[in-house]
């Protein structure tokens, strides 16, 4: 069986298509659908979930939260009390294997391959970081799936309706994409993506927890961020009041450091005030995905909702002034990505499959891919190769040439983004091609690909012969290397998750 998992900012889930074709989510050891992806450390054991945020107040030292936010940054660890350093991608594989391990307890027999999903705005770093994350967990992550994709594949099979055109805003704990497909009983086919990698619940928090740290210090002049447990007391009072704010038009709490105590009373007028930065964002991606897909606002039937931060009335509020659309809550923002990856674990397991319906998806790309060449002044610029929003798998290629007479290498440096500006973009990579010293102009074809799951492959031909020169690894300096994967895979085997 191929399991489906969200692997959250702020909660995870995982879920099966059971014995009558019906996507459904599996409850974690303690009976709930989803788990806090939080990370306690308990003299060196892990525990994962509802337990471990419990105890961030208590021993936030060993507590590691909003780990999806480091996935393929090279320069962040944590540490814990014990002295053991450890990785976003082991951070990761170890919400991972609670995951799985919750999956075979309840499902009764050993899982070893799963669908995980990612922001659609995931670059190649970071999904080949979540690939590597399921592999040390003991996992073959048999695809990555884009998580507006995973929504609609479990929107689309729940209305089982005609042709739309929808939008789905997806705003969790800590990414927020939106993203314009075409749903029908046959397909799903998307137009164009966008998204912020840092936007989402967690962002909505810091402004509360701004507010108060300000309060704080002009009226005690103490400085909260000098307490670890007032601090993170504070945050988990923050989100508790930006809960209620969605419920109640005014919500307050009490807060105390270094015995002084202060009253905090917040209306939700004066959180959507503070959150109107954060709400201009949405609106400017939202915009240029409209534009990207060629459509305007009429062209389309719904707008979807996705994501637990979707609940903020503010949030619904600003999509329907900005578009005249009512959004859609007919999904469980929580529950449908992992729903809608079961499903495409299912699709997948094409002999056993339970679906009805089987209908294909077509993604795209959310970043432009090209290289670093040289302009004839021999300036550094960066060469498109592959636009935004090209539908995947996909390759395409282009030729340069060598210019120095008798170079016995050319360096190819593998960038995503959308400038020409190579300071403006995010280099995945680089591959060194061997020459044999040939003259001044020689052509070289380089043809860059995305498989399925949005991870970046380089290939090179010798233009005037022909001759292919093969694939050549991409040395990822974002990425763990493939020994080092082996090495932590080894370590994770029989690690114990409480």
């Amino acid at each position: 069986m191929i399991i489906g998992i969200d692997l959250g900012t702020t909660f995870s889930a995982v879920a099966y298509v059971d014995k009558d074709g019906i996507p459904a989510i599996i409850p974690n050891r303690e009976g709930e659908r989803t788990s806090p992806s939080v990370i306690l450390f308990e003299q060196s054991v892990p525990v994962v979930g509802s337990r471990a945020k419990d105890e961030a107040l208590n021993d936030p030292l060993n507590v590691v939260q909003f780990v999806k936010r480091q996935i393929g940054n090279t320069s962040y660890s944590f540490l814990n009390e014990a002295g053991e350093t450890y990785s976003p991608e082991e951070l990761s594989a170890i919400i991972l294997k609670r995951l799985k391990q919750d999956a075979e307890d309840h499902l009764g027999f050993p899982i070893h391959h799963a669908v995980i999903t990612v922001p659609a705005y995931f670059d190649d770093v970071q999904r080949k970081a979540t690939k590597d994350a399921g592999k040390i967990a003991g996992l073959n992550v048999v695809k990555i799936l884009n998580e507006p994709t995973a929504a609609a594949l479990a929107y689309g099979i729940s209305q089982q309706s005609e042709d739309q055109d929808v939008m789905v805003f997806d705003l969790g704990g800590g990414t927020f994409d939106v993203t314009i497909m075409s749903i029908s009983n046959q397909e799903i086919i998307i137009k164009a993506t966008g998204g912020d990698r840092n936007l989402g619940g967690f962002d909505f928090d810091n402004k509360i927890i701004e507010y108060v740290h300000n309060q704080f210090l002009q009226t005690h002049q103490i400085d909260l961020y000098d307490d670890p447990i007032a601090l993170q007391q504070l945050r988990e009072m923050a989100e508790e009041c930006k809960k209620s704010l969605s419920i109640y038009p005014e919500s307050s709490f009490m807060l105390s450091s270094q015995g002084k105590t202060l009253r905090v009373a917040l209306t939700r007028d004066m959180f959507v005030e503070m959150i109107r930065p954060l709400l201009n964002r949405t609106s400017i991606v939202m915009r240029n995905v409209l534009q990207d897909s060629g459509m305007e606002w009429a062209d389309l039937e719904k707008i979807l909702l996705v994501g637990g931060s979707t609940r903020i009335p503010a949030i619904r509020e600003w999509i329907q002034e900005a578009s005249g659309i009512v959004p859609s809550d007919e999904l469980h923002p929580d529950e449908v990505v992992a729903l809608g990856a079961a499903i495409q674990a299912d699709l997948l397991n094409e002999k056993q499959s339970r679906m009805m319906l089987r209908p294909a998806v077509v993604d795209v790309n959310s970043h432009s891919l090209g290289i670093i060449s040289l302009d004839p002044q021999h300036r550094e610029q960066n060469s498109i190769i592959l636009p935004r929003n090209t539908p995947i798998p996909a390759k395409k290629s282009d030729v340069f040439i060598t210019m120095d007479d008798r170079q016995d290498n050319v360096s190819i440096v593998v960038t995503e983004g959308e400038d020409e500006d190579p300071n403006y973009v995010r280099v995945i990579g680089q591959s060194t091609i061997q020459l044999d010293r040939p003259p001044k102009g020689y052509e070289i074809r380089v043809t860059l690909s995305y498989d399925a799951d949005g991870i970046v492959h380089i290939n090179a031909q010798d233009e005037r012969t022909g001759k292919d020169m093969g694939e050549f690894m991409i040395d990822r300096k974002s990425n763990l290397s493939e020994p080092a994967i082996v090495d932590k895979t080894k370590r994770f085997t029989d690690l114990t998750i409480n």
